[in-house]
Protein backbone atom coordinates (compact mmCIF):
# COMPACT_ATOMS: atom_id res chain seq x y z
CA UNK A 1 0.00 0.00 0.00
CA UNK A 2 1.82 3.55 -1.02
CA UNK A 3 1.44 6.77 0.65
CA UNK A 4 -1.54 7.69 -1.18
CA UNK A 5 -3.58 5.06 -0.09
CA UNK A 6 -2.51 5.33 3.34
CA UNK A 7 -3.89 9.07 3.43
CA UNK A 8 -7.41 8.43 2.10
CA UNK A 9 -7.46 5.63 4.43
CA UNK A 10 -7.27 7.94 7.28
CA UNK A 11 -9.33 10.50 6.11
CA UNK A 12 -12.31 8.07 5.26
CA UNK A 13 -11.82 6.42 8.36
CA UNK A 14 -12.46 10.27 9.75
CA UNK A 15 -15.42 10.65 7.90
CA UNK A 16 -16.86 7.38 9.40
CA UNK A 17 -16.33 8.64 12.72
CA UNK A 18 -17.57 12.25 12.19
CA UNK A 19 -20.90 10.33 10.27
CA UNK A 20 -21.20 8.26 13.51
CA UNK A 21 -21.09 10.81 15.92
CA UNK A 22 -22.23 13.84 14.74
CA UNK A 23 -25.50 12.25 12.70
CA UNK A 24 -28.04 14.82 11.71
CA UNK A 25 -26.04 17.63 13.63
CA UNK A 26 -23.17 17.43 10.16
CA UNK A 27 -24.12 17.49 7.01
CA UNK A 28 -21.12 15.85 5.33
CA UNK A 29 -22.70 16.83 1.80
CA UNK A 30 -21.72 20.85 2.88
CA UNK A 31 -18.47 22.16 2.36
CA UNK A 32 -16.86 22.65 5.51
CA UNK A 33 -15.33 25.62 4.01
CA UNK A 34 -16.62 29.02 6.17
CA UNK A 35 -17.75 27.34 9.12
CA UNK A 36 -17.38 29.34 12.47
CA UNK A 37 -15.89 27.88 15.01
CA UNK A 38 -18.59 27.63 18.01
CA UNK A 39 -16.99 28.14 21.42
CA UNK A 40 -17.79 27.46 24.98
CA UNK A 41 -18.94 30.84 25.96
CA UNK A 42 -21.28 30.62 22.92
CA UNK A 43 -23.54 27.30 24.32
CA UNK A 44 -23.49 26.08 27.94
CA UNK A 45 -24.02 22.56 26.22
CA UNK A 46 -20.88 20.16 24.69
CA UNK A 47 -23.20 17.65 23.21
CA UNK A 48 -25.16 20.83 21.36
CA UNK A 49 -22.71 21.94 20.21
CA UNK A 50 -22.25 21.35 15.98
CA UNK A 51 -19.20 19.02 15.10
CA UNK A 52 -16.80 20.39 12.46
CA UNK A 53 -13.67 18.41 13.42
CA UNK A 54 -12.84 15.22 15.49
CA UNK A 55 -11.32 18.37 18.25
CA UNK A 56 -14.49 18.98 18.75
CA UNK A 57 -16.04 16.08 19.83
CA UNK A 58 -12.80 15.19 22.08
CA UNK A 59 -13.66 18.62 23.39
CA UNK A 60 -17.05 17.44 24.48
CA UNK A 61 -16.03 14.56 26.15
CA UNK A 62 -13.33 16.33 28.49
CA UNK A 63 -15.50 18.69 29.47
CA UNK A 64 -18.54 16.27 29.97
CA UNK A 65 -16.00 14.14 32.27
CA UNK A 66 -14.39 17.56 33.59
CA UNK A 67 -18.22 18.39 35.19
CA UNK A 68 -18.74 14.78 36.68
CA UNK A 69 -15.83 13.39 38.30
CA UNK A 70 -16.11 16.14 41.19
CA UNK A 71 -19.29 14.06 41.68
CA UNK A 72 -17.60 10.98 42.47
CA UNK A 73 -16.01 9.13 45.26
CA UNK A 74 -13.93 6.37 46.06
CA UNK A 75 -15.32 4.71 49.25
CA UNK A 76 -13.15 2.73 51.60
CA UNK A 77 -14.75 -0.06 53.91
CA UNK A 78 -12.93 -2.20 56.99
CA UNK A 79 -14.41 -5.10 58.56
CA UNK A 80 -13.05 -6.40 61.80
CA UNK A 81 -13.47 -10.65 62.44
CA UNK A 82 -12.28 -13.29 64.46
CA UNK A 83 -11.44 -16.79 63.47
CA UNK A 84 -9.97 -19.80 65.76
CA UNK A 85 -6.10 -20.57 64.59
CA UNK A 86 -6.11 -23.46 62.64
CA UNK A 87 -2.35 -25.29 62.79
CA UNK A 88 -1.07 -26.15 59.47
CA UNK A 89 0.68 -29.49 60.85
CA UNK A 90 -0.03 -31.72 64.50
CA UNK A 91 3.12 -32.81 66.56
CA UNK A 92 2.48 -36.40 67.39
CA UNK A 93 4.84 -35.86 70.36
CA UNK A 94 2.55 -33.16 72.22
CA UNK A 95 -0.57 -34.73 70.97
CA UNK A 96 0.89 -38.12 73.07
CA UNK A 97 1.21 -36.26 76.20
CA UNK A 98 -1.84 -33.48 76.20
CA UNK A 99 -4.25 -35.41 73.81
CA UNK A 100 -5.24 -34.43 69.91
CA UNK A 101 -7.79 -31.88 71.62
CA UNK A 102 -5.49 -29.26 72.36
CA UNK A 103 -5.50 -27.78 69.21
CA UNK A 104 -9.53 -27.18 69.46
CA UNK A 105 -8.14 -24.53 72.29
CA UNK A 106 -6.04 -22.58 69.85
CA UNK A 107 -6.60 -19.33 70.32
CA UNK A 108 -8.36 -16.79 68.25
CA UNK A 109 -6.99 -13.88 66.00
CA UNK A 110 -8.52 -10.81 64.92
CA UNK A 111 -8.06 -9.79 61.03
CA UNK A 112 -9.18 -7.01 59.33
CA UNK A 113 -10.54 -7.10 55.69
CA UNK A 114 -10.71 -3.76 53.27
CA UNK A 115 -12.26 -2.77 50.75
CA UNK A 116 -12.64 -0.32 47.58
CA UNK A 117 -15.93 0.70 46.07
CA UNK A 118 -16.96 3.80 44.08
CA UNK A 119 -20.12 6.62 45.23
CA UNK A 120 -21.64 9.40 43.54
CA UNK A 121 -22.37 12.53 45.81
CA UNK A 122 -26.57 12.90 44.35
CA UNK A 123 -27.00 16.02 47.25
CA UNK A 124 -25.09 18.86 48.45
CA UNK A 125 -25.20 17.82 51.94
CA UNK A 126 -23.35 14.62 51.72
CA UNK A 127 -25.83 12.20 50.27
CA UNK A 128 -24.01 9.16 48.24
CA UNK A 129 -25.40 6.35 46.31
CA UNK A 130 -23.62 3.16 46.06
CA UNK A 131 -24.13 -0.73 45.94
CA UNK A 132 -25.14 -2.00 48.65
CA UNK A 133 -22.40 -4.61 48.09
CA UNK A 134 -19.84 -2.07 48.31
CA UNK A 135 -20.53 -1.43 52.09
CA UNK A 136 -22.46 -4.63 53.27
CA UNK A 137 -20.98 -6.26 56.68
CA UNK A 138 -18.38 -3.20 56.88
CA UNK A 139 -17.77 -1.79 60.39
CA UNK A 140 -15.97 1.30 59.09
CA UNK A 141 -16.83 3.39 55.78
CA UNK A 142 -14.82 6.17 54.73
CA UNK A 143 -15.26 8.36 51.50
CA UNK A 144 -12.42 10.45 49.96
CA UNK A 145 -13.56 13.03 47.55
CA UNK A 146 -12.26 14.34 44.35
CA UNK A 147 -10.41 16.97 46.00
CA UNK A 148 -8.74 14.84 48.11
CA UNK A 149 -10.83 15.02 51.85
CA UNK A 150 -11.21 12.22 53.93
CA UNK A 151 -14.54 11.52 55.71
CA UNK A 152 -16.11 9.10 57.84
CA UNK A 153 -19.37 7.69 56.20
CA UNK A 154 -22.68 6.30 57.73
CA UNK A 155 -25.37 3.98 55.90
CA UNK A 156 -28.56 5.77 55.83
CA UNK A 157 -30.40 2.90 54.17
CA UNK A 158 -29.34 -0.19 52.25
CA UNK A 159 -30.99 -2.79 49.94
CA UNK A 160 -29.89 -5.76 49.04
CA UNK A 161 -32.65 -6.49 46.75
CA UNK A 162 -31.67 -3.92 43.76
CA UNK A 163 -27.94 -3.42 45.27
CA UNK A 164 -28.26 -0.05 46.15
CA UNK A 165 -27.37 1.91 49.30
CA UNK A 166 -27.76 5.29 50.21
CA UNK A 167 -24.41 6.50 52.75
CA UNK A 168 -23.87 9.93 54.55
CA UNK A 169 -20.70 12.22 55.13
CA UNK A 170 -20.88 15.21 57.20
CA UNK A 171 -20.21 17.91 54.34
CA UNK A 172 -21.95 20.80 52.46
CA UNK A 173 -21.52 22.50 49.15
CA UNK A 174 -20.55 19.13 47.76
CA UNK A 175 -20.49 19.21 44.28
CA UNK A 176 -24.00 17.00 43.08
CA UNK A 177 -24.52 15.06 39.57
CA UNK A 178 -27.45 15.88 37.50
CA UNK A 179 -29.75 12.92 37.89
CA UNK A 180 -31.04 12.04 34.01
CA UNK A 181 -34.09 9.88 33.05
CA UNK A 182 -32.38 6.11 32.60
CA UNK A 183 -35.97 5.82 31.20
CA UNK A 184 -34.91 7.72 27.96
CA UNK A 185 -31.78 5.55 26.99
CA UNK A 186 -31.37 4.29 23.81
CA UNK A 187 -29.85 0.90 22.93
CA UNK A 188 -26.46 2.14 21.00
CA UNK A 189 -26.30 5.78 22.77
CA UNK A 190 -22.58 6.64 24.04
CA UNK A 191 -22.30 7.16 27.72
CA UNK A 192 -18.94 7.50 30.12
CA UNK A 193 -18.70 4.98 33.17
CA UNK A 194 -16.52 6.99 36.30
CA UNK A 195 -15.14 5.09 39.18
CA UNK A 196 -12.34 3.99 41.07
CA UNK A 197 -11.52 0.31 39.12
CA UNK A 198 -8.48 -2.05 41.38
CA UNK A 199 -6.86 0.59 43.11
CA UNK A 200 -7.16 3.67 45.35
CA UNK A 201 -4.61 4.88 42.94
CA UNK A 202 -6.92 4.82 40.14
CA UNK A 203 -9.38 6.89 41.34
CA UNK A 204 -11.97 9.21 39.30
CA UNK A 205 -10.50 6.83 36.08
CA UNK A 206 -12.86 7.57 33.22
CA UNK A 207 -14.21 5.45 30.28
CA UNK A 208 -16.33 5.27 27.47
CA UNK A 209 -18.67 3.17 25.29
CA UNK A 210 -22.15 2.57 24.20
CA UNK A 211 -25.34 1.60 26.34
CA UNK A 212 -24.79 -2.55 24.87
CA UNK A 213 -28.31 -3.31 25.57
CA UNK A 214 -31.33 -2.37 28.21
CA UNK A 215 -33.79 -4.50 30.84
CA UNK A 216 -31.04 -7.44 31.58
CA UNK A 217 -32.49 -9.51 34.09
CA UNK A 218 -32.38 -13.26 35.26
CA UNK A 219 -28.20 -12.11 35.51
CA UNK A 220 -28.01 -13.03 39.30
CA UNK A 221 -26.41 -10.39 40.58
CA UNK A 222 -30.09 -8.94 42.52
CA UNK A 223 -33.60 -9.91 43.06
CA UNK A 224 -35.13 -7.01 41.37
CA UNK A 225 -32.97 -6.34 37.99
CA UNK A 226 -33.62 -4.15 34.91
CA UNK A 227 -29.94 -3.64 34.37
CA UNK A 228 -28.08 -1.06 31.50
CA UNK A 229 -25.46 -3.24 29.95
CA UNK A 230 -22.79 -1.82 28.82
CA UNK A 231 -19.30 -2.19 27.29
CA UNK A 232 -18.20 1.19 28.45
CA UNK A 233 -14.35 -0.68 30.70
CA UNK A 234 -15.80 -1.31 34.32
CA UNK A 235 -13.16 -3.59 36.89
CA UNK A 236 -13.56 -4.43 40.17
CA UNK A 237 -13.78 -0.98 41.95
CA UNK A 238 -16.39 0.62 39.50
CA UNK A 239 -19.01 -1.04 41.60
CA UNK A 240 -21.21 2.18 43.09
CA UNK A 241 -19.91 4.79 40.17
CA UNK A 242 -21.68 6.92 37.70
CA UNK A 243 -22.30 6.08 34.17
CA UNK A 244 -23.72 9.14 32.32
CA UNK A 245 -24.96 9.86 29.20
CA UNK A 246 -23.50 13.08 27.00
CA UNK A 247 -25.55 15.19 28.66
CA UNK A 248 -23.66 14.83 31.85
CA UNK A 249 -26.66 13.10 33.79
CA UNK A 250 -26.38 10.29 35.71
CA UNK A 251 -28.23 7.48 34.35
CA UNK A 252 -26.73 4.04 35.96
CA UNK A 253 -24.87 2.98 38.80
CA UNK A 254 -21.99 0.89 37.72
CA UNK A 255 -22.72 -2.55 39.60
CA UNK A 256 -20.93 -5.65 38.29
CA UNK A 257 -19.20 -7.27 35.22
CA UNK A 258 -19.51 -10.57 33.45
CA UNK A 259 -16.16 -12.03 33.45
CA UNK A 260 -13.85 -15.47 32.56
CA UNK A 261 -10.59 -13.49 33.89
CA UNK A 262 -11.95 -10.95 36.77
CA UNK A 263 -10.86 -8.31 34.96
CA UNK A 264 -12.87 -5.70 31.71
CA UNK A 265 -14.43 -8.00 29.02
CA UNK A 266 -16.18 -5.64 27.17
CA UNK A 267 -20.14 -6.71 29.46
CA UNK A 268 -20.98 -4.69 32.71
CA UNK A 269 -24.02 -3.81 34.76
CA UNK A 270 -25.51 -0.76 35.79
CA UNK A 271 -28.57 -0.40 37.87
CA UNK A 272 -30.60 2.27 36.30
CA UNK A 273 -31.05 5.53 37.69
CA UNK A 274 -35.05 5.16 37.39
CA UNK A 275 -34.79 2.01 39.89
CA UNK A 276 -31.61 3.65 41.65
CA UNK A 277 -33.04 6.97 42.95
CA UNK A 278 -36.78 5.38 43.69
CA UNK A 279 -34.79 3.14 45.82
CA UNK A 280 -32.83 5.72 47.84
CA UNK A 281 -35.94 8.42 48.00
CA UNK A 282 -37.62 5.32 49.90
CA UNK A 283 -34.92 4.64 52.33
CA UNK A 284 -34.47 8.53 52.76
CA UNK A 285 -38.73 9.00 53.58
CA UNK A 286 -39.22 5.30 55.12
CA UNK A 287 -35.55 3.78 56.30
CA UNK A 288 -36.74 0.83 54.32
CA UNK A 289 -37.81 -0.11 50.77
CA UNK A 290 -41.95 -0.20 50.54
CA UNK A 291 -42.82 -2.12 47.24
CA UNK A 292 -45.98 -2.61 45.57
CA UNK A 293 -47.66 -6.36 46.23
CA UNK A 294 -49.67 -8.11 43.29
CA UNK A 295 -49.56 -11.45 44.84
CA UNK A 296 -49.36 -13.48 41.96
CA UNK A 297 -47.16 -16.84 40.80
CA UNK A 298 -45.88 -15.34 36.86
CA UNK A 299 -43.58 -17.12 34.60
CA UNK A 300 -42.39 -15.91 30.98
CA UNK A 301 -44.11 -17.03 27.40
CA UNK A 302 -42.02 -19.54 25.58
CA UNK A 303 -43.21 -20.54 22.31
CA UNK A 304 -44.32 -24.03 23.37
CA UNK A 305 -46.83 -21.93 25.86
CA UNK A 306 -47.76 -19.20 23.49
CA UNK A 307 -48.75 -22.19 20.96
CA UNK A 308 -50.38 -23.95 22.99
CA UNK A 309 -52.21 -20.79 24.14
CA UNK A 310 -52.79 -19.73 20.87
CA UNK A 311 -50.92 -16.42 21.54
CA UNK A 312 -49.78 -14.70 18.58
CA UNK A 313 -46.61 -13.23 20.41
CA UNK A 314 -44.19 -14.53 23.16
CA UNK A 315 -45.36 -11.40 25.44
CA UNK A 316 -46.74 -10.80 28.69
CA UNK A 317 -46.34 -12.73 31.73
CA UNK A 318 -48.56 -16.03 32.68
CA UNK A 319 -50.18 -15.81 36.22
CA UNK A 320 -49.40 -19.66 37.39
CA UNK A 321 -50.97 -18.86 40.88
CA UNK A 322 -52.69 -16.28 43.05
CA UNK A 323 -52.00 -15.86 46.93
CA UNK A 324 -55.07 -16.43 49.11
CA UNK A 325 -56.16 -13.12 50.56
CA UNK A 326 -53.72 -10.92 47.87
CA UNK A 327 -54.95 -7.51 45.95
CA UNK A 328 -54.67 -10.32 42.80
CA UNK A 329 -57.76 -12.59 44.51
CA UNK A 330 -59.46 -9.85 45.56
CA UNK A 331 -59.70 -8.25 41.94
CA UNK A 332 -60.20 -11.49 40.13
CA UNK A 333 -57.16 -12.59 38.41
CA UNK A 334 -57.01 -15.92 37.72
CA UNK A 335 -54.79 -19.03 37.33
CA UNK A 336 -53.42 -18.85 32.66
CA UNK A 337 -54.43 -15.14 32.91
CA UNK A 338 -52.01 -13.61 30.40
CA UNK A 339 -51.30 -10.19 31.66
CA UNK A 340 -49.83 -7.78 28.71
CA UNK A 341 -50.22 -4.25 29.72
CA UNK A 342 -50.11 -2.42 32.92
CA UNK A 343 -51.63 1.57 32.69
CA UNK A 344 -50.94 1.14 28.96
CA UNK A 345 -47.55 0.11 28.79
CA UNK A 346 -46.78 -3.46 27.38
CA UNK A 347 -45.05 -5.84 29.44
CA UNK A 348 -42.39 -7.94 28.12
CA UNK A 349 -41.57 -10.78 30.48
CA UNK A 350 -41.87 -11.50 33.93
CA UNK A 351 -39.09 -9.28 35.09
CA UNK A 352 -40.24 -6.56 33.78
CA UNK A 353 -44.07 -6.93 35.66
CA UNK A 354 -42.05 -7.78 38.70
CA UNK A 355 -39.96 -4.33 38.87
CA UNK A 356 -42.97 -2.70 37.76
CA UNK A 357 -45.16 -3.52 40.46
CA UNK A 358 -42.46 -3.44 42.96
CA UNK A 359 -41.94 -0.01 42.04
CA UNK A 360 -45.58 1.56 42.09
CA UNK A 361 -46.54 2.51 45.34
CA UNK A 362 -49.22 0.22 47.36
CA UNK A 363 -52.85 1.67 47.90
CA UNK A 364 -52.00 2.50 43.72
CA UNK A 365 -55.08 1.38 41.78
CA UNK A 366 -53.57 -0.06 38.47
CA UNK A 367 -55.01 -1.39 35.06
CA UNK A 368 -53.86 -4.72 33.56
CA UNK A 369 -54.68 -5.87 30.17
CA UNK A 370 -55.15 -9.28 30.41
CA UNK A 371 -55.62 -12.42 28.12
CA UNK A 372 -58.22 -14.93 29.83
CA UNK A 373 -59.31 -18.06 27.14
CA UNK A 374 -58.73 -16.09 24.28
CA UNK A 375 -60.68 -13.09 25.27
CA UNK A 376 -58.95 -9.34 25.96
CA UNK A 377 -59.91 -8.07 29.22
CA UNK A 378 -59.43 -5.11 31.80
CA UNK A 379 -58.68 -6.02 35.66
CA UNK A 380 -58.16 -2.71 38.01
CA UNK A 381 -56.22 -3.81 40.56
CA UNK A 382 -55.30 -1.83 44.23
CA UNK A 383 -51.59 -2.59 44.95
CA UNK A 384 -51.08 -4.01 48.16
CA UNK A 385 -47.37 -3.64 50.22
CA UNK A 386 -44.55 -6.41 49.49
CA UNK A 387 -45.11 -8.22 53.09
CA UNK A 388 -41.68 -7.99 55.10
CA UNK A 389 -40.32 -10.15 57.52
CA UNK A 390 -41.54 -8.36 60.55
CA UNK A 391 -41.73 -11.02 63.15
CA UNK A 392 -39.14 -10.50 66.05
CA UNK A 393 -35.93 -13.45 65.86
CA UNK A 394 -37.01 -14.70 69.45
CA UNK A 395 -40.42 -15.67 68.16
CA UNK A 396 -38.97 -17.10 64.49
CA UNK A 397 -36.27 -18.99 66.85
CA UNK A 398 -39.57 -20.97 68.65
CA UNK A 399 -41.16 -21.36 65.40
CA UNK A 400 -38.21 -22.86 63.86
CA UNK A 401 -37.68 -25.65 67.11
CA UNK A 402 -40.66 -26.25 66.87
CA UNK A 403 -41.02 -27.16 63.27
CA UNK A 404 -37.41 -28.76 63.30
CA UNK A 405 -36.20 -26.50 60.05
CA UNK A 406 -35.98 -23.09 59.05
CA UNK A 407 -37.17 -21.37 55.91
CA UNK A 408 -35.97 -18.24 53.85
CA UNK A 409 -36.93 -15.68 51.21
CA UNK A 410 -35.84 -17.51 47.94
CA UNK A 411 -33.21 -15.03 47.22
CA UNK A 412 -30.93 -15.08 44.02
CA UNK A 413 -27.66 -16.49 45.72
CA UNK A 414 -30.00 -19.11 47.11
CA UNK A 415 -31.59 -20.41 44.03
CA UNK A 416 -28.11 -20.62 42.80
CA UNK A 417 -26.70 -22.87 45.92
CA UNK A 418 -29.97 -24.91 45.50
CA UNK A 419 -29.83 -24.55 41.80
CA UNK A 420 -33.49 -23.64 41.49
CA UNK A 421 -35.11 -20.92 39.19
CA UNK A 422 -34.81 -17.33 40.52
CA UNK A 423 -38.99 -17.08 38.98
CA UNK A 424 -40.16 -19.34 41.67
CA UNK A 425 -42.04 -17.80 43.98
CA UNK A 426 -42.34 -19.45 47.37
CA UNK A 427 -39.75 -20.23 50.82
CA UNK A 428 -37.23 -22.55 50.73
CA UNK A 429 -35.78 -24.55 53.41
CA UNK A 430 -32.45 -24.36 54.59
CA UNK A 431 -31.76 -26.27 56.89
CA UNK A 432 -33.44 -28.77 58.90
CA UNK A 433 -33.29 -31.25 61.69
CA UNK A 434 -32.88 -34.94 60.84
CA UNK A 435 -34.70 -36.01 64.02
CA UNK A 436 -38.14 -34.37 63.19
CA UNK A 437 -40.99 -35.21 62.13
CA UNK A 438 -40.95 -32.65 59.12
CA UNK A 439 -37.62 -34.71 58.06
CA UNK A 440 -39.34 -37.86 58.68
CA UNK A 441 -41.90 -37.33 56.16
CA UNK A 442 -39.59 -36.57 53.34
CA UNK A 443 -38.78 -32.77 54.00
CA UNK A 444 -34.86 -31.50 53.16
CA UNK A 445 -32.88 -28.87 52.77
CA UNK A 446 -33.46 -27.04 49.42
CA UNK A 447 -37.06 -27.71 48.69
CA UNK A 448 -39.50 -24.83 48.06
CA UNK A 449 -42.93 -24.26 50.46
CA UNK A 450 -45.23 -23.28 48.12
CA UNK A 451 -48.24 -23.25 50.45
CA UNK A 452 -49.25 -23.85 54.34
CA UNK A 453 -52.78 -25.74 55.26
CA UNK A 454 -53.79 -24.65 51.41
CA UNK A 455 -52.90 -21.03 51.92
CA UNK A 456 -50.25 -19.60 49.33
CA UNK A 457 -46.72 -18.44 50.57
CA UNK A 458 -44.46 -15.70 48.69
CA UNK A 459 -42.31 -14.97 51.71
CA UNK A 460 -41.17 -15.83 55.47
CA UNK A 461 -43.61 -13.36 57.14
CA UNK A 462 -46.47 -15.36 55.49
CA UNK A 463 -45.32 -18.39 56.45
CA UNK A 464 -44.92 -16.85 59.90
CA UNK A 465 -47.92 -15.81 60.22
CA UNK A 466 -50.04 -18.53 58.54
CA UNK A 467 -48.13 -20.93 61.83
CA UNK A 468 -48.20 -18.53 64.40
CA UNK A 469 -50.70 -20.32 65.97
CA UNK A 470 -49.62 -23.64 65.64
CA UNK A 471 -49.22 -25.64 68.59
CA UNK A 472 -47.85 -29.03 69.59
CA UNK A 473 -49.91 -32.21 67.98
CA UNK A 474 -51.09 -29.93 65.15
CA UNK A 475 -50.73 -31.53 61.69
CA UNK A 476 -49.69 -29.18 58.91
CA UNK A 477 -50.05 -29.65 55.23
CA UNK A 478 -47.60 -27.99 52.85
CA UNK A 479 -47.12 -28.03 48.94
CA UNK A 480 -43.72 -28.51 48.01
CA UNK A 481 -41.68 -28.04 45.28
CA UNK A 482 -38.45 -30.27 43.84
CA UNK A 483 -36.82 -31.46 41.20
CA UNK A 484 -39.55 -29.57 38.57
CA UNK A 485 -42.29 -31.29 40.49
CA UNK A 486 -44.79 -30.21 42.70
CA UNK A 487 -46.16 -32.61 45.93
CA UNK A 488 -47.95 -32.25 49.32
CA UNK A 489 -46.34 -33.57 52.78
CA UNK A 490 -48.07 -33.75 55.64
CA UNK A 491 -46.08 -33.49 59.31
CA UNK A 492 -47.36 -33.85 63.23
CA UNK A 493 -45.61 -31.43 65.24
Amino acid sequence: MNRQHVKLLIVLLAVSVLAITAGPILNLDRSLEGTTKVTAAETDAPQDRPLSSLRDLNRAFVEIASEVKPTVVTVFTERTYRLRQNPFFTNPFLDFFYGPDRRRQAPEQEFRQQGLGSGVIVESDGKILTNHHVIAEADSIFVRTYDGRRYSATVVGSDPKTDIAVISIEARDLPAVRIGNSDDLQVGEMVLAVGSPMSENLAHTVTQGIVSAKGRSNIGLADYEDFIQTDAAINPGNSGGALVNLDGELVGINSAIVSRSGGFQGIGFAVPSSMAVNIMNSLLADGKVVRGWLGVLIQDINESIAGAMGLGAQTGALVGDVVADSPAEEAGLEPGDVILAMNGKEIENSAQLRNTVAATAPGTKVTFDIMRESDREEVVVELGELPGDDVPAAARRGLQDMLGFRVDNLTNDLARRYDLSPSLSGVVVTSIDRASSAFREGLREGDVVYSVNRRRVETVAQFNGLLENAQRGDTILMRIYRNENTFFLAFTL
